[in-house]
């Protein structure tokens, strides 16, 4: 029997020629803009691919193949968040697309909120390493033969890192690195949370890029997490986190993302 993801992979090859992607991006609703980087070859929304969700927070999702400076790539133009659906594990199946299509190398966008004092509004920050604060996983439930009990070391990938900081190099963009602990949102963290993170060893809190670098490991993609900074966290410098993303900062950081994409892009 074909599964959702073998007949989704079918569609988009009916649509584009995908062969020689090596590279997708995963694209939070604040970075939709770097969707418009590059040509578009084909345009497909969520809701014709097989198993891609269609929920809260998703409902204009959709797979964009594109070519940026001669360079095929996939965009994923919307992502699951557990906030929104109460499911973390909605981004299964897309995955697992990207796989079947032989797509290697993925870079998850989002925003977070620092616990750092160097990590200020603004800031592009690379994620090298999570603590899962939220006691769930994408992977709970999955098949057996192993397939959930995965070795999560190196989920975000040495080498995929240091292409987007050479990248970084390249487009003028100013990145630090840091520790991510995943919260499950969507009220924000409260000073003691936030503290607690802190002292745990992490740089920022936020509610993406954790379950996708999960599984990003079960189809052993290598995986970059690229977040920017909308505020510092509650407790923490004076932050006073707020959902308006049309502030400076916010806006500073999504810009600079895009200009490091298309450089990503260009230096396979």
């Amino acid at each position: 029997m074909t599964s959702p993801a073998e007949e989704a992979a079918a569609i988009i090859q009916s649509r584009a020629d995908v062969n020689g992607v090596e590279a997708a991006i995963i694209l939070g609703r604040a970075f939709f803009g770097v969707a418009d980087l590059g040509d578009r070859l084909a345009k497909i929304p969520y809701s014709e691919l097989p198993g891609f969700p269609v929920a809260p927070g998703v409902e204009d999702g959709e797979l964009i193949v594109c070519v940026v400076e001669g360079v095929p790539a996939i965009m994923l133009k919307g992502r699951s968040t557990f906030y929104e659906t109460g499911d973390p594990s909605l981004m299964t199946s897309a995955m697992e697309t990207l796989s079947i299509l032989g797509v290697r190398n993925i870079v998850s966008t989002g925003l977070v909120l620092s616990v750092q004092a160097d990590l200020v509004p603004s800031s592009v920050v690379l994620v090298t390493d999570h603590v899962n604060f939220t006691g769930l996983n994408p992977l709970i439930g999955a098949s057996a033969g192993g397939k959930a009990m995965i070795n999560m070391n190196e989920a975000y990938d040495k080498r995929l890192l240091r292409r987007v900081k050479a990248a970084a190099g390249t487009s003028g963009v100013a990145v630090h690195e840091g520790v991510l602990m995943w919260f499950s949102g969507p009220s924000f963290e409260t000073p003691a949370e936030a503290k607690i993170a802190r002292q745990l060893g992490a740089d920022l809190v936020g509610w993406g890029i954790v379950p996708e670098a999960i599984l990003a490991r079960r189809y052993n993609f290598l995986f970059s997490g690229v977040s920017v900074v909308t505020d510092f966290a509650a407790g923490f410098s004076n932050g006073n986190p707020t959902a308006d993303l049309t502030r400076g900062p916010a806006v500073a950081g999504v810009v600079a993302t895009k200009r490091l994409m298309r450089a990503f892009l260009k230096g396979r």
